[in-house]
């Protein structure tokens, strides 16, 4: 089962989840750095990144794994208060533009392809002290920080994200206010959010597209996280009516309109202006783009990135009483299958993952596609011996294989989160993604290979599994 020739096989990491070095060499504080610190079990043992992985001193042994592995790409993020201590170029932090330079250098030594994100959860936190992503002033410093990154960096690197799951985070930090700044606004603010994210995004596409194309020659876009959603009663009508809400609400409110037409979905529009008015509101709760909005937004990715993780059923659930909250909005209920395996939050259904590339290839006019992040939580963090998880990506494999051969995907790059054990936000160092295991209780943060990252170098060696699909 060979993969077509030049496929991209890769792994990820963030800032925040590997780095350490929360206050070194002049880095300012992120809202991670705040949130964390504060305590308040908002995070598992309250456990913080002040350390993580250590990857901030650290970098030599991260490109020992890498090399191991083989990788044809590396994903990381740039820490946006590391590069810029109180979020704009008023002050720019040197050694921050050594660490990262140092990295990229080393991986195209390495003949590594570097995938370099902008913005992945760790907002500084003088810009989350003047309103962060619920303010317009966000979208223009935003935009200054992407402009100064590609100035910086972009000689060499050529394939950027933007903003790392904007999905996620609006609904992890504004709906439920389990990520900084940890203040939940129930069906209000993550609409709020949202649109500020995509406007940055639009933004900072333009700036790439008007000043640094010609002469980079790179590629920008940003990553989407998206479950795949199967009805719960397959036959049923009103069922398959909730999977079309899901996927909109989810994948489509991004995609729609920086890949299609710069608006939302309609059906998006119409549910939160009808929920609305049931509330009493005398708007939608949904902010609206402007015209000229829309033809800014419109055709301003240069590739489809996408993160999968899991499948969910999804069953009809009508808000009869009008109650506020985005799953309101949506009016569904999601849950598992009880007869998948089920690892923490992840459920390992690896044909969810054909099943959402053909669906990208045909409601986006098959894109390039990045899978940014695909992975599995080891189940015993003692054992260096996941031949259980490596199955799973074995299997996930097949279903690419299959994705590309028979659905003609056009599928070019493949990201493993991740590289390292980390810090995996609320969870803290509990759940553990790594293809090397990270002893988080030894100062010098050893990497050990799991059974996965042999398997998986092999795979990249071979350019694909062994046998049939």
């Amino acid at each position: 089962m060979a993969f077509p020739a030049g496929f991209g096989w890769g792994a990820a990491t963030s800032a925040y989840q590997v780095e350490g070095g929360w206050d070194a060499d002049g880095k300012g504080p992120c809202v991670w750095d705040t949130f964390t610190h504060q305590g308040g079990e908002r995070v598992f043992k309250n456990q913080t990144g002040d350390v993580a992985c250590g990857s901030y001193t650290l970098w030599e042994e991260d490109l020992k794994c890498i090399k191991q592995l083989g990788l044809t790409h590396y994903r990381f993020s740039l820490s946006w208060s590391r590069l810029l201590p109180d979020g704009t170029t008023g002050f720019i932090n040197q050694k921050g533009i050594s660490y990262y330079n140092k990295i990229i250098d080393d991986l195209l030594a390495n003949g590594v392809t570097p995938i370099v994100t902008l913005y992945h959860f760790d907002l500084p936190q003088a810009l989350e002290d003047q309103g962060g992503w619920l303010s317009e002033a966000i979208i223009e410093s935003f935009d200054k920080y992407a402009r100064f990154c590609f100035s910086t960096f972009g000689d060499r690197v050529k394939q950027w994200i933007t903003i790392n799951e904007p999905n996620i985070f609006a609904v992890m930090a504004y709906e439920f206010g389990v990520f900084p700044p940890g203040v939940p606004h129930v069906g209000t603010k993550a609409y709020q959010a949202a649109h500020n994210l995509i406007k940055a995004h639009a933004r900072s596409w333009h700036s790439y597209d008007s000043l640094f194309r010609k002469e980079q020659k790179g590629m920008v876009s940003l990553s989407i996280f998206a479950g795949w959603a199967e009805p719960a009663e397959p036959f049923s009508v009103s069922d398959q009516e909730a999977v079309k809400r899901a996927m909109a609400f989810q994948l489509d409110f991004f995609a729609k309109p920086i890949f299609i037409d710069g608006d939302y979905p309609e059906v998006v529009k119409s549910q939160v202006a009808l929920m609305s008015k049931k509330q009493g509101y005398s708007s939608s709760r949904l902010p609206e783009f402007t015209e000229e909005e829309k033809r800014m937004i419109k055709g301003t990715a240069d590739f489809f990135a996408v993160q999968y993780y899991t499948t969910r059923l999804v069953k009809n659930q009508e808000n009869r009483k009008g109650e506020l909250g985005l799953l309101q909005d949506v009016e569904v209920e999601v849950f598992s299958d009880p007869s998948w395996i089920s690892l923490n939050w992840v459920c390992v259904v690896p044909w969810g993952i054909r099943k959402l590339l053909k669906y990208i290839k045909d409601t986006y006019n098959n894109p390039v596609i990045y899978i940014t992040e695909n992975g599995f939580p080891q189940g015993d963090p003692t054992s260096f011996d996941d031949t259980q998880r490596w199955e799973y990506f074995r299997q996930t494999f097949q279903e690419l294989f299959k994705a590309i051969q028979l659905d003609k995907v056009n599928l070019q790059v493949y990201c493993a989160w991740s590289l390292l054990d980390n810090f995996e936000w609320n969870q803290g160092y509990n759940s553990r993604f790594g293809l090397f295991h990270v002893d988080f209780e030894d100062p010098a943060r050893p990497r050990v290979p799991y059974t996965s990252a042999k398997e998986y170098a092999k795979i990249i060696r071979n350019n694909g599994l062994e046998g049939p699909p």
